[in-house]
């Protein structure tokens, strides 16, 4: 933590998970740090609720509506001599400062979390009818793959669609998510969210969307949340923090898959060639004699 005793200039470009970009500087004074991101669906989201859920999270670090450094979405600025003396509170400071992506894809989950609530408040209709679902709220956060949420009376629907690049992982994908439900078994996890794959077909919910991408190679993944996973607000927030990861989790661990199959093929292989080696036969018989430029000859 010597950045808040001795500032320096700061001027750092980066990049996140599903192509957000930061930027991290000190436009003014090495007291002064800036901290600015760029998101491609950040117009969804503040449509959802981003501004609300920043503004909780960050309060006067967050610049207002309008006042992000050009070619970025939000920005929020930190004065060092305004920052908290004590460790444990620049620990802390600097650890929400690095959850601002997550904090921004939050806001939908948080809508669909309070009109859930509202949904189970309201009365049964008289005509028979089921109480209608919330808005369906889709976040555009990568090219062709999209995360979709809406609320019912008793439960909130998350669905992810994911594009996989080569028909080997979509194999891996459908074995990993088989797990899921088998896992889901055990007396232990019995309370983790449902888990639904289907290939190719929309899930009902999303069925009618007109930016469905009509391709082959896109999955989609459903989880269903129970008032149980986001009830408590400690709990909420865990929820939120663990699906948001999920698409970043599933293709990593498909292709560590790959890459350890391939080393097993890689190690099989060796030890065959091992074996063929050493099951090579030598000829008995008169050695064979080799001249001083390698040809081979015999005597008679």
């Amino acid at each position: 933590m010597s950045v808040f005793t001795r500032p320096s200039a700061l001027d750092v470009q980066f990049v996140d998970f599903d192509g957000v970009r930061y930027h991290m500087w000190t436009p003014e004074k090495k007291t002064v740090i800036l901290l600015s991101m760029n998101i491609r669906c950040w117009d969804e989201l503040a449509k959802y609720g981003a501004w609300d859920v920043l503004g909780k999270e960050y309060g006067a670090y967050l610049k207002p509506a309008g006042g992000a450094e050009p070619g970025y979405n939000v920005s929020l600025e930190l004065d060092f001599e305004q920052a908290p003396n004590d460790p444990e509170g620049r620990d802390a400071l600097v650890k929400s400062f690095s959850l601002l992506r997550r904090h921004a894809l939050a806001a939908p989950f948080v809508k669909a979390f309070q009109t859930q609530k509202q949904l189970d408040s309201l009365p049964d209709p008289t005509d028979g009818s089921a109480i209608p679902d919330g808005e369906l709220m889709a976040i555009h956060y990568r090219d062709q793959e999209a995360i979709y949420v809406q609320a019912s009376h008793d439960r909130v629907t998350v669905i992810f669609s994911t594009v996989f690049q080569e028909e080997t992982d979509r194999i891996f994908g459908k074995l990993f998510l088989r797990e899921f439900v088998d896992a889901r078994r055990l007396p232990t996890i019995q309370t983790a969210p449902q888990v639904l794959y289907s290939d190719r077909d929309p899930p009902p919910q999303i069925r009618d969307d007109p930016a469905l991408p009509k391709a082959e190679d896109v999955g989609y993944v459903t989880f269903i949340l129970f008032p149980r996973h986001f009830t408590n607000p400690i709990t909420a927030e865990a929820t939120i923090s663990h699906i948001q990861l999920f698409r970043d989790n599933l293709h990593y661990h498909i292709k560590c898959s790959k890459v350890y199959m391939h080393t097993r093929m890689r190690a099989g292989v060796a030890e065959f060639l091992k074996v063929l080696n050493r099951a090579k036969v030598e000829v008995a018989g008169e050695p064979v004699r080799k001249t001083v430029t390698g040809r081979t000859f015999s005597t008679r």
